[in-house]
């Protein structure tokens, strides 16, 4: 028995006035003598508590937006786009000449009612994070090499790369596997369209960073003849790119809304669609709902320094032994073959190497030949 029958037992059955019982109860007189006229127009049935919602509310919003906003909210999803109440509220704004008809807590309310949005466990908070953003377009860009399942189960790998400041995809291009040399076209086809970048940041993977082998690496020689400079993250540390890490999820949400690719010329084709969405119509959360074009077009563009850049990159020294008349040495991602000549055979020797000006000693401190290495050639003639 819950308390409104309570009182009311106790006033009809007890025969005690209304004001006594409310009193020792703690109750309202004027909810009591409700309670009362409820009993007597139904019953005890009658006392059971009603709903509280409005019999009308003009604020309500109408049925033909809340329609609206759920086929938005599947047309988004379906075609594997961001389909959050933030977004929806700008492509609402812009099918009602610039103005949203309701705010993004309604829209994630309506949401939530139609069963759209699921509990997620709570995150770390945002407030926790230390943030970096790029002042100027073309400042720095990021890249990565991201995996994506074909039909056949073979797995293609894609290489992308953003604008840090605009979020703009500069390229994203899928490779059966990304060599060096596909990250150096790459950078220039994407540069001849955008501009170069005044810097580069990426992962220590091998097609970066070559530094593992003993090289400087293809893309690193590159960006040092043209004065830009190239930025890693640390090891095991991916929040470091995060920007292109958040847009790899972005784009395989686009890719699995669909069946997979047959072929890596179809998801070329796919990756293309994505990209002239996600810049050009996507309403990005980072750049206050601008896309990434306008945030990309909006300032003036951050350039490179100039003048080529020497690091420590381009001195080393590498220990050998001649075979066959030959030494290697890898230069720009490629294994390069030095002929030294087939009297030296089984000598050791010692390679000191600025950039493409390489000279060979015997460990003895004998000098045997100077080269300058050809980037178009394998076997490398000696210049002395």
């Amino acid at each position: 028995m819950d308390l409104a029958e309570f009182v009311v037992q106790a006033v009809l059955i007890e025969k005690r006035s209304v004001r006594e019982v409310a009193r020792a109860h703690g109750v309202s007189k004027t909810w009591l003598y409700e309670l009362l006229r409820r009993h007597r127009e139904g019953g005890l049935g009658a006392l059971a508590p009603r709903s509280r919602r409005p019999k009308r509310s003009p604020t309500q919003i109408p049925v033909r937006i809340e329609e609206e906003i759920v086929e938005l909210r599947k047309h988004l999803a379906e075609e594997g786009f961001d389909a959050g109440p933030d977004t929806i509220r700008t492509h609402l704004a812009s099918r009602h000449r610039g103005v949203a008809p309701c705010s993004i807590s309604t829209i994630w309310r309506i949401l939530s009612r139609r069963g759209f949005v699921v509990p997620e466990p709570h995150k770390r908070p945002k407030s926790s994070f230390v943030r970096f953003e790029a002042s100027l377009p073309n400042e720095c860009w990021q890249m990565d090499v991201t995996h994506v399942e074909l039909r056949s189960g073979r797995v293609a790998e894609v290489l992308n790369v953003i604008d840090d400041y605009s979020r703009l995809c500069v390229s994203s291009r899928a490779f059966s596997t990304v060599t060096a040399s596909d990250v150096v076209t790459t950078f220039y086809e994407a540069a001849a369209k955008y501009g170069f970048p005044a810097s580069v940041l990426s992962d220590n993977g091998a097609v970066f960073c070559a530094s593992a082998r003993g090289d400087r690496g293809a893309l690193a020689t590159e960006l040092a003849r043209l004065g830009i400079v190239f930025k890693h993250s640390r090891p095991y540390h991916p929040q470091t790119c995060g920007k292109v890490e958040r847009f790899h999820q972005t784009e395989k949400k686009f890719l699995e809304a669909k069946a997979k690719s047959r072929s890596i010329i179809a998801l070329q084709g796919r990756l293309d669609l994505f990209c002239e969405y996600y810049n050009s119509v996507r309403p990005h959360r980072a750049k206050k709902r601008r896309t990434p074009q306008s945030a990309f077009d909006e300032r003036v563009k951050a350039k490179p320094a100039g003048a080529p850049i020497r690091d420590a990159g381009e001195f080393r020294i590498r220990f050998d032994k001649v075979n066959h008349g030959k030494v290697t040495l890898r230069y720009e991602g490629e294994l390069r073959r030095l002929g030294i000549g087939r009297a030296h055979n089984g000598k050791r020797v010692v390679l000191l190497v600025d950039d493409r000006d390489v000279r060979v000693h015997s460990v003895h401190g004998d000098f045997l030949a100077e080269f300058r290495i050809d980037p178009k050639k394998i076997y490398q003639v000696r210049s002395t």
